[in-house]
């Protein structure tokens, strides 16, 4: 059995990291650029752990998305569906507190001018499509082709996976705008990852179980929560338990959720049928782990892509 093609669609933009300071951007005089974006981050994930990904999104026609291009390459990351445009590349400047937690402020730029391609329907025929951008409800086209790229995936009997990837700067003051925005993902998807505040907001509910229970009700099968040290909650309709983390020195958080989910994702493509992580908890179980190791690996360095583990760093993790 093959394996199957994971598409993944959003942003690939900048991240200006702040160098030794604290989380207040105010005082950052310093800053190394790393190519980043949620969806980019999970598809160099993907190929890094030698599965098959394809990334669609766009860049600027500069320098800095010439840059971005070359480091997916480098990946090999299946380009052929990006596009430019004559929009600066999008920036995100991010600042690092002492444990590694992050803090966004974006510069959105050519990240939102992705058009819909109905060409690119026949690709996801019976292959996965992980729709994982924080910026792909915020309007403009790039949210019009999200929409429509959700339903080819669903005609064409595509995995599913979503992650909202929410980002609080960015919705300030509109949150419920957001979970209506992230509700036709959640109905639709097979898979659904979420952080701990993502799934609380999302659906309205403190407790785990709970809100397990009303994001299923939604619609998805496979719900798994990052929980950050304390490791992963994983839930079907049969089961719930938490996945313990691997204990690590975090120094830069940025991309553990994108390479758990990459991670997860690049297991799921090696099954004949994803009803066979429903069927069978303990090797759903078994893959949520090695995810968790995946996502580890990446918080001791600095930058998502480069952080990112190759298969030979995640079997030599006991």
């Amino acid at each position: 059995m093959l394996s199957k093609k994971i598409y993944c669609i959003g942003e690939l933009l900048i991240d200006f990291v702040a160098e030794n300071q604290g989380a207040d951007l105010t005082k950052a005089s310093l800053f190394t650029k790393k190519a980043g974006g949620a969806p980019a981050n999970v598809a160099c994930a993907i190929s890094k752990l030698e599965g098959k990904s394809a990334f669609i999104g766009c860049v600027g026609e500069d320098p800095f998305g010439t840059y971005l291009i070359k480091t997916l390459e480098a990946c090999d990351v299946d380009l052929s569906l990006l596009q430019r445009s004559d929009t600066f590349t999008t920036l995100a400047f991010v600042s690092l507190a002492e444990n590694g937690e992050r803090d966004f402020v974006f510069s959105r730029g050519a990240d939102r001018e992705l058009t819909y391609d109905s060409s690119v329907k026949d690709n996801f025929r019976d292959q996965m499509v992980h729709l994982g951008a924080a910026t792909a409800l915020l309007g403009g086209p790039l949210e019009k082709t999200y929409g429509h790229y959700l339903f080819d995936a669903i005609t064409e009997n595509a995995f599913i996976s979503f992650d909202p990837n929410f980002r609080a700067d960015l919705w300030h003051g509109a949150e419920d705008l957001f979970i209506k925005k992230c509700m036709p993902y959640i109905e639709k998807s097979h898979l659904c990852k979420f952080s701990l505040e993502e799934a609380r907001m999302l659906s309205g509910k403190s407790d785990l179980v709970e809100a397990s229970k009303a994001l299923h009700e939604m619609g998805t099968g496979i719900i798994a929560i990052t929980l950050g040290s304390e490791g992963t909650w994983i839930s079907t309709n049969q089961t719930h338990r938490t996945i313990p983390s691997i204990p690590v020195e975090p120094v830069d958080t940025t991309g553990a959720g994108d390479a758990f989910i990459g991670c997860l994702l690049q297991q799921i493509s090696e099954l004949s049928s994803h009803s066979h992580l429903l069927e069978n908890d303990e090797l759903l179980m078994e893959m949520v782990l090695t995810a968790n190791k995946a996502g580890a690996i990446t918080t001791t360095g600095y930058g998502a892509i480069d952080s990112l583990p190759d298969k030979n760093q995640l079997n030599n993790l006991p």
